[in-house]
């Protein structure tokens, strides 16, 4: 078995010798997810699954209902007002119609759905361009001065070659010749011009974020399921073989996901799809997972839980993001690691190569050579590379109590400006909480993204530094003093002093330190030094509610979850005021900012937080 080659890239094309191995590998003619419709024992155990039921009635519903319309001022309201949700509700519903009447179709095997799926693959044939409209600013792609490939069109490509796949011959040919001529002229064509180098390289070839995952899967799965000449197929292959490292490359090497947590799944878990593929394809001689460097990165969100289901909603992630059940059924398998069940539920909210390829597994599938799990203590993750510390309670404990704690720098893919701050949770709640991702615009990835006030960091649990946030940009680090880690308690100490752009701050240190026991608590505690007085803040968000029950404490309440905050400035007076993030959110309320506002400059002080539990009786 094979993972990576070392293939090198040379400015005009792969090596022959590779692709030529990569095509010995692959079958004559081309083979997509899932099997064919033809295979009428496969297909009648899927539509006897709950969700099968789910699927047929959906479909039922839109075989009734007109196919939306997508005219050109729907595309260009993206360019006008930067929202991009009116374009994209209605896309969903259109590119979703491929996976509702593929499925149906391969269910009941009636002919009733070819029809409408002939009218939907005609009108995305139809569309100027497949590429997002958030994704074209500058409307080439939609003028059509540019071909170009991003997440959406690369999606769509390998739901359409999928579903040629599973109908086949049931799909009429003026269809199927219809589908492989955009496939062709949209992915294949631009895609191979690319790498031959005739044509410039799109940005996320060399890029390590989701887009290089997404977008590779995207193509070389299409031209799996759709190429015929298996020496053509292995070229995708072979790029897609070279270019998925700078992907791997953009985790730290402990596995530490900067996107967060519902980017893992989108990014990560197209990873495993495309590798996936590309192993049954290989009749397993291809394994992109068996990579030394995909390993952590898989453990990645098996680490990363706080307490209880819940997650950092660290950088563009939302705060109820969890694992997918299908990605961690397919690494419990592989990697040998505790995890629910493959998932199909919801197919018909997914493109359709997912629903192909969790719903029709190979069993078993093949663990992993030497890949053991990487066990943690229950007490603690420590994400070294990445900056990360989760702290935990033992289990059991009488309340369950546990930190997230954050260093890192404000380059971070889909970066907030958030260096030091934390999140802590108390049972299933977060009293205290990073609000995540606000709904995207067009001002969220332009140069005015930080006018955010959940994304900058006056939204995130970390100072104010004589009336500055924190900067952007990668010198904006936190540098680890210490650490310390025991049953007993656990310690981080980190320099910030960077991540501010106030020349008087000599020294900024945070030190964070997690206790357990009869009577668990984390403390905060802030040492400031500058050459001459300024003002200094600390900050709390939460989305529950908070009142002064004394001179320096505070009650926070979050649903059932209750915590007491003392605030110690060694003798300074000080203030509190709070005030809700106006940022536009998905969660279920905006949250709000206790600001704890020194009265007076300082040259030097410490300020200390302690949060504990209120006791059980007292919630």
């Amino acid at each position: 078995m094979l993972a990576f080659s070392s293939l090198a890239v040379g400015k005009t094309q792969f090596p022959p010798a590779r692709v030529a191995e990569l095509a010995a590998m692959l079958p004559a003619r081309p083979v997509g997810l899932g099997p064919s419709i033809t295979n009428r024992a496969a297909w009648a155990h899927f539509g006897a699954q709950p969700v099968g039921a789910e699927i047929l009635a959906e479909a039922g519903k839109l075989v009734r209902a007109p196919l939306p319309d997508s005219p050109d001022d729907l595309y260009l309201d993206f360019s006008r007002t930067g929202n991009r949700d009116r374009w994209q509700k209605v896309a969903n519903q259109r590119r979703g119609r491929v996976t509702t009447f593929t499925l149906a179709e391969c269910m009941e095997n009636q002919s009733r759905y070819l029809g409408p799926l002939e009218q939907t693959i005609a009108a995305l044939c139809a569309e100027k361009t497949w590429v997002m409209p958030a994704h074209d600013r500058s409307l080439d792609n939609f003028h059509g001065t540019a071909m170009e490939m991003d997440l959406g069109a690369c999606m769509l490509a390998w739901d359409l070659a999928t579903a040629d796949w599973l109908l086949g011959d049931k799909l009429p040919p003026a269809t199927r010749q219809l589908l492989r001529e955009n496939l062709a002229r949209r992915i294949f064509d631009p895609f191979q011009a690319m790498l031959e180098g005739r044509e410039k390289a799109v940005y996320w070839l060399p890029a390590n974020h989701n887009w290089n995952a997404v977008c590779l899967a995207g193509i070389t799965g299409a031209a799996l399921a759709t190429i015929e000449p298996p020496e053509r197929r292995a070229f995708f292959v072979a790029g897609a073989e070279h270019y998925i490292r700078n992907f791997l490359s953009g985790f730290t090497p402990d596995g530490y996901c900067s996107e967060g947590l519902g980017y893992w799944n989108y990014g990560f878990g197209h990873f495993l799809m495309l590798g996936e593929a590309i192993r049954q394809a290989t009749g397993g001689q291809v394994d992109l997972l068996a990579a030394p460097a995909a390993r952590t990165p898989a453990l990645f969100a098996h680490r990363a839980e706080i307490l209880n289901d819940l997650y950092p909603s660290i950088a563009d992630c939302s705060p109820s993001a969890k694992p997918s059940p299908a990605i961690e059924g397919y690494l419990a398998a592989r990697f040998g690691l505790p995890a629910p069940a493959v998932s199909t539920a919801e197919p018909s909210k997914r493109n359709l190569y997912i629903t192909a390829l969790y719903a029709f597994l190979p069993e078993p599938l093949p663990r992993v050579a030497g890949a053991g799990p990487m066990l943690d203590s229950p007490l603690r993750t420590w994400f070294s590379d990445g900056g990360v510390l989760i702290c935990r309670t033992a289990p059991g404990a009488a309340s369950p109590f546990a930190a997230s704690l954050k260093g890192g720098h404000n380059a971070e893919h889909h970066n907030h400006n958030d260096v030091g701050s934390f999140i802590l949770v108390l049972g299933t709640n977060e009293p205290i909480c990073d609000p995540g991702a606000e709904v995207y615009t067009s001002r969220t990835f332009s140069d005015k993204r930080y006018d955010s006030d959940v994304l900058n960091s006056f939204g995130h649990a970390v100072p104010v530094v004589a009336g500055q946030l924190q900067k952007t940009g990668a010198a904006a680090r936190a540098k680890v003093l210490r650490t310390s880690f025991t049953d007993a308690e656990d310690v981080l100490a980190l320099d910030i002093r960077s991540a501010y752009p106030v020349p008087s701050l000599e020294k900024l240190q945070r030190t964070f330190t997690f206790r357990r026991g009869a009577a668990p608590s984390l403390t905060v505690s802030d040492e400031a030094v500058f050459a001459q007085p300024e003002t200094f803040e600390t900050a709390l968000i939460t989305w529950g509610e908070w009142k002064q029950v004394a001179s320096d404490e505070l009650r926070i309440t979050d649903g059932d979850a209750v915590v007491l905050v003392k605030i110690n400035t060694g003798g300074v007076p000080f203030q509190i005021k709070s005030q809700k993030l106006t940022a536009d959110v998905s969660t279920r309320q905006h949250a709000q900012r206790i600001g704890i506002t020194l009265k007076s400059p300082i040259r030097q002080g410490t300020v200390t937080l302690t949060f504990s539990p209120a006791p059980l009786g007292a919630r």
